[in-house]
């Protein structure tokens, strides 16, 4: 499981604050550090807790979600893109979103969008080149506290390329928090008293990050194809009210074998709750792109729940998909909330419980 999150790195300051920010352009970050500095404002726009701190009104969060509709295609496949293509594309939806903000909030709104992001981005807020102007930092400073940025953000990506039961795991996350400690510890000695009261007064009344729920983006519609399986053809917007359970399978795939019965069980025991389980297969071998041979298979593996068969895997593409078998659970409001790659019960993991408690967290949330 390869997710990125807020939590991973948030929490880093310790401070209380009292005044407001400036809002800036997307690019105005764009400097020496740009790659060490995590890109937030995406996850930021789509959490409704952030709706609320902002006070946005029904039709400011209408419009938003009418934004999201433009380019969340673009964001959620972007998490595939070697990291400088990947970057390219999020500081251009950032400035989308930048845009929309500009053209639709009021400039206190926009304020406190900007001190949100400082919150959410952390220590590596000082990385900023904007940030380091507004308290003072010298650029060898922050070039400093860069050089141990940079040694957790490789020990993060080492621990992100293992995979469950990798035995070097215990190590890596070791690594990871010896790291991410030096880090905060170079912040206090490096930053100096009168720059820290500066940024005090720079974020704005406290904020956690930690809080947020949905920091993803809205689930890809359905690519239309010639075949569905025990169901007609299906939209997201025909799903809306539904929490709905996607997975990408090949039925020759045996890892994709050892998740079936999970399906089944979550088809049988969760349809009458409002959980709407479907599986996309796309092909990985020539067999499996004849839609007979899929059908064939479906009903040898009894699975009764619909079935999307995309034979030129379009639907793959639209949701950057990199590996059989993948979940998705996506919320009654069609926004992406978790996600899983490989086999739910590998070596041990027990991703179906946690899938579990994530969907009866989203059942109980209004739709």
């Amino acid at each position: 499981m390869h997710q990125r999150s807020l939590k991973m790195v948030a929490a880093y300051f310790l401070f209380t604050a009292t005044c407001v920010a400036i809002a800036q352009d997307a690019a105005s970050t764009v400097g020496p550090n740009d790659a060490l500095i995590p890109r937030h404002l995406l996850g930021l726009a789509h959490a409704p807790e952030v709706h609320a701190e902002l006070k946005l009104n029904e039709d400011q969060v209408n419009g938003l979600e009418s934004l999201f509709h433009e380019i969340d295609a673009k964001w959620f496949p972007a998490r595939i893109l070697p990291a400088d293509e990947q970057l390219a594309v999020i500081r251009e939806l950032e400035q989308e979103v930048f845009d929309w903000f500009k053209a639709n909030t009021s400039s206190s709104q926009q304020d406190r969008l900007q001190q949100l992001e400082y919150y959410a981005q952390g220590s590596r807020s000082l990385l900023r080149e904007d940030v380091g102007k507004r308290i003072g930092l010298h650029p060898t400073q922050q070039s400093k506290l860069a050089v141990f940025a940079k040694a957790t953000e490789d020990a993060q990506q080492k621990l992100s390329r293992s995979q469950f039961g990798d035995p070097e795991i215990k190590t890596l996350q070791a690594t990871l928090t010896e790291n991410a400690s030096a880090e905060r510890a170079a912040m206090s000695k490096i930053v100096r008293p009168e720059q820290r009261q500066k940024l005090t007064a720079l974020l704005g009344s406290p904020f956690d990050p930690n809080k947020l729920k949905r920091i993803y983006a809205m689930a890809p519609e359905f690519a239309k194809v010639e075949t569905w399986i025990n169901s007609n053809p299906l939209t997201a917007s025909d799903l809306r009210g539904k929490v709905v359970l996607v997975h990408f399978y090949a039925f020759q795939c045996h890892n994709c074998h050892a998740n079936f019965a999970i399906y089944q069980r979550w088809h049988k025991e969760w349809t009458d709750k409002g959980v709407v389980v479907i599986g996309i297969q796309t092909p990985e071998t020539s067999a499996e792109r004849n839609p007979e041979a899929v059908k064939a298979a479906a009903i040898e593996r009894k699975l009764d729940f619909p079935i999307i068969v995309d034979l030129e895997s379009e639907n793959w593409k639209a949701w950057g998909n990199t590996m059989w078998p993948t979940v998705y659970v996506v919320d009654k409001k069609g926004y992406i909330r978790h996600w899983w790659q490989g086999e739910l019960n590998w070596k041990g993991a027990t991703a179906d419980k946690t899938i579990k408690a994530v969907v009866d967290d989203l059942l109980a949330e209004r739709s």
